[in-house]
């Protein structure tokens, strides 16, 4: 799919087949997206992105790419181009049930499905999800796994987006990365690491970072004492010597990207989490 607010493209993806993340998707910022799927042929990955970085539109993109493939009839792809203009296409010999469908920025497809209404589901989820592209991306895969899914059960599921300089720094493409290659009920993990995400990398509004004062002070020093950072009284002052233990401690907590030290405050989501972990 693609997000035009974001100028953000990204797969969602699930399978009863162990590591689907390394097979199916293949993403860059300022290009497109491309899943190849049913006996992938995963060069549709590459050379699909490189067409469309040229301005190849997607339709066109995949029937210069399955004309030259021996295996077409097996073959089942997806793409959404820098345009963010979707198509999808399944060969006659995929197995049952195979198909896919088509919307506005996003393309749905899936094989050895329990039937349509997987697919149905997900482009339902897709339209009607609020949020950014991830949430609507990872909607659509539970919406698609809980209707039916793959007929075969479940073993592993991934999604990756992309938008320039989205990466961690700004150094890459990256916005999320993440699989789950072989879990009991993989989308259901997939969604927890994706939260996962958005607790470390997000940045609260203003209103929302909270004061490190007074009885909130005084847990973080709690903490901190009990975990060896801080040995001060619990008097519930930012002090120096408080800012520096949850310096220590926030910075091995990995969210020091979230926590304004010398202003003395922290994000709401980051602060709960950390009296939720360490009581």
């Amino acid at each position: 799919a693609y997000d035009p607010d974001e100028n953000a493209w990204g797969i969602a993806v699930a399978s009863k087949f162990p590591g689907v993340g390394a097979v199916v998707p293949c993403a860059e910022g300022g290009a497109g997206a491309v899943a190849t799927q049913s006996y992938a042929n995963t060069t549709f990955g590459p050379e699909g992105l490189a067409l469309m970085k040229d301005g190849l539109p997607a339709s066109q993109t995949i029937k210069k790419l399955i004309a030259t493939d021996e295996g077409r009839d097996q073959r089942q792809v997806g793409m959404v181009d820098l345009k963010g203009n979707a198509a999808t296409y399944t060969g006659e010999k995929c197995l049952p049930w195979a198909g896919g469908q088509i919307g506005e920025h996003f393309a749905a497809q899936g094989n050895i499905l329990t039937g349509p209404e997987t697919i149905e589901a997900m482009q339902d989820a897709f339209v009607n999800t609020p949020g950014d592209l991830p949430r609507r991306l990872f909607k659509s895969l539970l919406a698609g796994d809980r209707a039916g899914g793959d007929r075969r059960g479940k073993q592993s599921a991934a999604i990756f987006v992309v938008k320039e300089k989205g990466g961690y720094a700004e150094f890459n493409d990256r916005w999320l990365d993440y699989r789950v290659d072989d879990h009991e009920d993989p989308v259901a993990r997939l969604g927890e690491l994706i939260e996962m995400h958005y607790l470390y990398f997000e940045e609260s509004p203003p209103e929302h970072q909270i004061e490190i004062a007074g009885e909130i002070a005084e847990k973080l020093q709690r903490i901190a004492s009990k975990l060896g950072y801080y040995q001060g009284e619990l008097h519930g002052q930012y002090d120096s010597a408080t800012r520096e233990a949850l310096r220590s401690f926030i910075g091995n907590e990995n969210f020091e990207d979230r926590t304004n030290f010398e202003a003395g405050k922290i994000d709401q989501p980051v602060l709960d989490y950390l009296l939720k972990k360490f009581g």
